[in-house]
């Protein structure tokens, strides 16, 4: 198949050859290592073999063939002839005919071998390397020396190897181990990195009882090096793998005429490692890979043609993983040099000079044509080497932290969190070569993790911290990711102040007297002012409303000055419309700022208290939610609307579990309905107090309308104002602040979307089956104005659409009235 994909002389062991001296003196030394699979462990595994072969026709003229004929089914050729010395000059070619298809591949260019492969052995035959081709059933050759008055070698056949006959008989009789290969060794030494997982010879099915002789072991007993090898392969299914070692090994054996399979590890392309030439795992064998430097030194080949591609991922790390654990074993660096001592005289691929006895450099991971004239492991797999050496020696490569979760959001600094933290990163490394990951909080590990997680978890105490994580290669070398800010605001308490009105673009209050425009910010100051301290202020609570809105539909979103704006928003509005929240924000540098999204509108700010961790403050305790108040039943107070310019009065402390004594404020949920007047607003302040310009609800005719409300508590008592027409009201208590230690303090976080139904954070995503609105937006002429259809585009409920519509209801249902029916 070299040919066919454009490879001249590139299997990994074409031109190898153990020229090395003393090749031969451990030779009737037991095989298997201790701990690992040996072909004599069981009779299952064994596979027997075929090899078919096939007489070529001498044509004369220096030219030899074989008519394209059916043959035996076979996996993988060669051409073959008796003296081993004999060169052929010319081409060597071939084609087979696949047996699934009858298709006939091109004409495929055959690399003899040079004599010697293995050592000086008198069983030894010439060949061209062999081939995969994949099973077939038909062949074809032809050869010539290049030269009309040339010969060519007596006796040239093909031989043909069936990886798979036999199999169907669990192995054969004939597959039997070698008499030799169930004596045991000393285990090898131990090696500073796991040893990978390995396809044994048993378990890939070698046929031990063709080989006759027993392994050799490297005369110093000390790998020094690693030789990465490729094999001239078609291409292939990982499902053949095991046949194409198994064949490799058969035509090593029973038609090179060598004491084993070559190589000493073999790697296929979904990265599984197979155990190459017998002797051990974890043994010093000496193999037939690289001419000249054998002797000390070991192989890895991987199966398939890397000429016109480069290897696989996997691929690549198997190779790592299997070199740095040779390597390991005798303290050898994957990413460093050593020297070895030639065994031939003879070039590699670059023109380098070897002579026999001369010691030369090399990378302790090499590819085979470093050390002969070769382009193997092929010109796209060469430059691959530096990535197998990184992935082999370590440290780990690409370590990122790719975010910070588990209560923990992004600010511009890092990240905020109440406590709880989990960081996620990746790396570039793959798992299987990486022992182990470490959690860093300023500096010192605070959780252990193995080398699969991608995530870990702790808890901060207040302050702010570098986070990072640590990353343990299999080598033992260590990298840490950059470190990242992440800060836990310190608990903070609520002090309550009279509500006060702190912002109004509409009178210059604090902010330009302006409309706040299109996609644009207003700061307010808010500390050092009105019962606000200058410094130690991290949050404050303000009833924050918007009016005179222009925009077809907006939104308001309130957050620390000099922060980066997220998604959260505060108001959702439409033309027209007049709105407050409760809003609890951070503040930054005494500030906080407000975003108007579209349009034009007015914006004020009234403050009902702040958080603090300086000096005395309030604890929170959480109740209910239990309605307190119903002017409407009567709850609470007496049984009646409200009235213009009239105040009702709750008693809140000493009821529905809320304390007699210590309680500062109280959380309310304040809801206005029945409004008789055009428009009208709701203030809700301590008793006993003199009310201010703060409100808390902005009302029209008919609308029913809620806010949440934090209001100071004095005489154990709030006071709700109204100012115009007649209303009723309903207050629902949430919780209470109070001057004891039993209740909760405040950490600071966001603003930050933490659910949105649309989107599908937090929660499932609501979707309305098969609806859409009308294409000529009819809707728009029902109700009057393009008010509904925006609201329920931006995901308002019920409440909020029939309350924004309230002003244009009674308008519609007049002129519709005899149309729709009203229940």
């Amino acid at each position: 198949m070299a040919a066919a994909l454009g490879v001249v002389a590139v299997l990994g062991l074409q031109n190898v050859a153990s020229a090395e001296a003393g090749d031969a003196r451990n030779e009737g030394r037991p095989a298997a290592g201790a701990g690992v699979h040996s072909a004599a462990a069981g009779q299952d595994g064994p596979v027997r073999s075929e090899v078919h072969k096939l007489a070529l026709k001498s044509e004369g003229r220096g030219e030899a063939t074989l008519s394209r004929r059916t043959t035996e089914p076979f996996g993988m050729l060669g051409l073959s002839w008796p003296d081993a010395h004999a060169e052929i000059k010319g081409t060597i070619e071939v084609r087979t005919r696949a047996a699934a298809t009858g298709e006939w591949t091109d004409w495929v260019a055959l690399e003899p071998y040079l004599p010697g492969l293995d050592g000086d052995r008198a069983t030894e035959r010439g060949s061209t390397e062999p081939v995969w081709v994949g099973r077939s059933d038909g062949a074809e050759v032809r050869v010539s020396d290049g030269a009309a008055s040339g010969t060519l070698p007596a006796g040239l056949r093909l031989d043909m190897v069936d990886p798979v006959a036999g199999a169907a008989q669990g192995g054969g009789t004939d597959a039997r181990p070698a008499a030799f290969a169930s004596a045991e060794v000393d285990p090898g030494p131990p090696s500073t990195v796991p040893q990978p997982s390995v396809v044994t010879r048993e378990e890939w099915g070698a046929d031990e009882s063709i080989n006759d002789e027993g392994p050799i072991y490297l005369e110093g007993g000390v790998i020094k090096a690693v030789f990465v090898h490729h094999t001239t392969n078609a291409s292939y299914d990982c499902s053949e793998s095991a046949a194409i070692v198994r064949a490799l090994h058969v035509f090593h054996v029973k038609t090179n005429g060598w004491r084993d399979l070559g190589y000493n590890f073999l790697v296929d392309k979904c990265g599984k490692i197979f155990e190459g030439r017998q002797g051990g795992i974890d043994q010093p064998v000496q193999g037939a890979h690289t001419y000249g430097f054998n002797s000390e030194s070991t192989s890895v080949a991987i199966i398939g043609d890397y000429t016109n591609a480069g290897a696989p991922n996997v691929a690549l790390e198997a190779t790592a993983r299997m070199a740095a654990y040779k390597l390991g074993q005798y303290g050898g660096d994957p990413a460093g040099s050593t020297t070895l001592v030639a065994g031939a005289t003879q070039k590699n691929y670059s023109g380098t000079q070897f002579v026999a006895g001369q010691s030369y450099s090399f990378k302790q991971i090499s590819g085979h044509r470093d050390g002969f004239n070769t382009e193997c492991p092929g010109m796209k797999l060469y430059p691959q080497l530096p990535a197998i050496r990184t992935l082999a020696a370590g440290p780990v490569q690409g370590l990122t932290v790719t975010s910070v979760a588990g209560g923990a959001f992004a600010v511009d600094s890092g990240y905020e969190t109440p406590g709880p933290v989990s960081v996620n990163w990746s790396t570039t490394t793959p798992t299987s070569l990486i022992s182990g990951f470490e959690l860093l909080v300023d500096g010192k590990s605070v959780t252990t993790v193995a080398g699969k997680a991608r995530t870990a978890s702790t808890t901060l105490v207040p302050g702010s911290h570098k986070v990072a994580v640590k990353a343990v290669h299999q080598s033992g070398k260590a990298t840490t990711t950059a470190a990242v800010n992440v800060n836990v605001p310190s608990p903070k308490k609520f002090v309550p102040v009279t509500p006060e009105r702190l912002m109004d673009t509409r009178s210059g209050l604090g902010a330009p007297k302006a409309p706040v425009g299109p996609d644009s910010v207003v700061t307010l100051q808010v500390t050092g002012a009105n019962g606000v301290p200058a410094t130690g202020v991290g949050a404050v609570a303000l009833n924050v409303t918007a009016t005179n809105v222009t925009g077809e539909t907006s939104y308001v979103s309130v957050y620390p000055d000099g922060t980066t704006r997220t998604a959260a928003s505060n108001l959702n509005l439409v033309k027209g419309q007049t709105a407050p929240n409760l809003v609890i924000v951070p503040v930054v540098n005494g500030k906080v700022s407000f975003y108007n999204r579209a349009g034009t509108l007015d914006l004020i700010a009234d403050i009902t208290g702040y958080f603090t961790s300086v000096g005395e403050g309030s604890t929170h305790v959480n109740l209910g939610p239990e309605r307190v108040m119903d002017t409407r039943e009567g709850l609470g107070v007496a049984k009646a609307p409200v009235g213009a310019d009239s105040v009702v009065t709750l008693q809140v402390a000493g009821a529905n579990g809320v304390p007699a004594e210590g309680v500062t404020a109280v959380v309310l949920n304040v809801t206005a309905t029945n409004v008789t007047a055009p428009t009208s607003y709701v203030s809700v302040y301590p008793d006993g107090t003199t009310r201010t310009a703060a409100s808390n609800l902005n009302l029209v005719k008919g609308e029913t309308a809620p806010n949440l409300v934090i209001v100071p508590v004095v005489n154990g008592k709030v006071s709700f104002y109204n100012r115009s027409g007649t209303l009723d009201l309903i207050a629902d208590i949430t919780g209470y602040f109070t001057s004891g230690d039993e209740g909760a303090s405040h950490i600071n976080l966001g603003p930050k979307r933490v659910m949105d139904t649309r989107e599908g954070l937090g929660v499932a995503k609501r979707t309305w089956s098969g609806f859409a609105w009308r294409s000529d937006n009819w809707i728009d002429k029902l109700t009057g104005n393009t008010r509904v259809r925006t609201m329920i585009d931006a995901g308002a409920d019920t409440d909020e659409v029939v309350g924004a519509w309230a002003a244009d209801l009674a308008a519609f249902r007049k002129l519709r009235r005899e149309h729709l029916l009203y229940r």
